[in-house]
């Protein structure tokens, strides 16, 4: 959320999409990979009814889309190419949250 709230201020600014923003992005990226392994892991060793399609799923989608915004905010010179990272940071946390119900069983 804090990566999102950077971003924001770059489009609000309108800032082109630059070398501290996509530091910013690497670095969450980099943070749910491991989650993402984590996930994985516990996942296999649980014995809880999650269903498994459903989270990897959605794990897969939380760290294909910061990538994708970066490529979309890079191409894109003006204010909103920025703001479709905004958008997609707010989108994984968004995921994140269903990822945590998913986990415990809420969300089926």
């Amino acid at each position: 959320m804090l990566v999102a709230v950077f971003a924001a201020t770059h489009t609000v600014r309108d800032a082109p999409f630059g070398n501290p923003l996509f530091y910013a992005v690497s670095v969450l990226e980099i943070v749910l990979v491991v989650a993402m392994v984590g996930g994985f892991v516990a996942l296999a060793q649980t014995d809880r009814d999650v269903s498994g399609g459903l989270y990897v799923s959605y794990w897969l989608t939380v760290v294909v889309l910061p990538p994708a915004a970066v490529l979309w905010g890079i191409a894109e010179k003006s204010r909103w190419g920025t703001g479709v990272v905004v958008v997609a940071l707010l989108t994984v946390a968004a995921l994140m949250v269903r990822l945590l119900g998913i986990w415990k069983g809420t969300y089926v």
